[in-house]
């Protein structure tokens, strides 16, 4: 058994002394006294606990250990990390394990960790620097199937033979349930309008759809819409973004592409077809096979419906209420309206917008449900031209 250093008793009451007074930050602190904080949080609840008495030294054995671990389940912890597409850990080969021993008694994570470190399949992880990252609000949630489905372009790879290969993802983000992996060449609006073509036939429209504000998702227009987004809104879908620079706000999906990442792409294959083949592999794979934690060690196939809004085979106008002025878009981009020209852009030609009275003077402009700009007519005033342009502000 190693040498390993034991604080004296002192020292730990010291500790907690020095912490009571509130000398500093409990970093600082623990820097000082040479623990870490998950050492300094413990003997801080054993004292809150139990008083000084708590601080005594305590026997770290644990109550199982891998020896004790039946041969045939050692072997079966080995057997699902080593036929894994994507490294299981051992929460969910906990639950496997459960399925196929129902009438045995299973052992801890820490145990199955433990037996997986000692045969050399798990990696060390190098610890990140936690960082608080300033948020504007939460987006909203969603509680249900195809309330919210999040898309992403996984970072591109090339195959075996020198071919880019952009994965698309998309999935529903109650369920988990993995609605497409597709490896595309380039991240173009066609390509990636014709696989959510197909998604929409199969299952159905989502009420809203998480992306984050690259192309083909997004723009720098008016709003930040791209031809993608304007049918989305058109078939009824609420294009959501996440803040640019900020992941976690989709991170279901990021977590997903963890799991895409270590099991499709390291290596990848050799050329895109048959990458495409383990991309339908993990598909599969993770929807039906996976036991996802988030949805109590369930399969997402088994939390999913398909929608009950069908795709429609003519897209509808937008509509809007009735105390909105709707004008349609020009070829040029413009609206012309009341003596003035108000430069939309030329994504939206063709369209219909709607005007909303905010205020005195003050007019926000909306493709559906989004706010792509406001106007303030009080510009206009004492001006002699039979026609103003006036440009949106955010």
């Amino acid at each position: 058994m190693p040498w390993k250093e034991v604080k004296p008793m002192d020292e730990k009451v010291l500790f907690i002394a020095d912490h009571l007074r509130e000398q500093g930050n409990f970093s600082q602190l623990c820097e000082r006294y040479g623990i870490s904080r998950k050492t300094g949080y413990k003997w801080l609840c054993r004292y809150r606990a139990q008083g000084v008495e708590g601080l005594d030294e305590r026997s770290c054995r644990p109550h199982t250990c891998a020896g004790e671990v039946p041969y045939a389940i050692r072997q079966a912890i080995l057997e699902l990390r080593d036929q894994a597409r994507d490294l299981l850990g051992p929460k969910k080969i906990q639950a496997l394990l459960a399925q196929r021993y129902s009438d045995q008694p299973i052992p801890a994570k820490t145990t199955i960790y433990n037996i997986l470190k000692r045969a050399g399949k798990v990696e060390p992880q190098r610890r990140r620097r936690r960082v608080q990252l300033p948020r504007s609000g939460p987006l909203a949630p969603a509680n249900g199937p195809n309330e919210l489905w999040s898309a992403d372009y996984k970072g591109q790879f090339k195959t075996g033979d020198g071919q880019w290969c952009y994965p698309l993802t998309v999935m529903d983000h109650a369920s988990r349930y993995l609605l497409a992996c597709q490896g595309l060449t380039g991240t173009h609006r066609r390509e990636t309008q014709t696989i959510f073509e197909r998604l929409f036939r199969q299952y159905g429209l989502p009420d809203r759809l998480r992306t984050d504000n690259g192309v083909p998702f997004a723009s720098i227009g008016p709003g930040g819409l791209s031809r993608l987004s304007i049918w989305w809104i058109k078939l009824g879908i609420v294009p959501e973004r996440i803040e640019p620079g900020q992941p976690q706000q989709n991170g279901r999906h990021e977590r997903m592409h963890r799991t895409l990442k270590a099991a499709v792409a390291r290596p990848p294959a050799a050329d895109m077809a048959t990458q495409q083949a383990k991309f339908d592999d993990f598909l599969a794979h993770y929807n039906d096979q996976r036991p996802h934690e988030g949805l109590n060690q369930c399969s997402p196939r088994s939390c999913y419906r398909p929608s009950t809004r069908p795709y429609p085979e003519k897209l509808p106008e937008v509509a809007y209420p009735s105390y909105f002025q709707s004008q349609k878009v020009a070829a040029n981009g413009v609206v012309y309206w009341s003596s003035l020209r108000i430069y939309i852009g030329y994504l939206l030609a063709g369209e219909r917008v709607g005007l909303e009275e905010t205020g005195d003077g003050l007019w926000d402009v909306h493709f559906g449900p989004v706010r792509i700009g406001r106007f303030d007519v009080r510009q206009t005033q004492g001006a002699l031209n039979d026609y103003l342009t006036l440009t949106l502000k955010v």
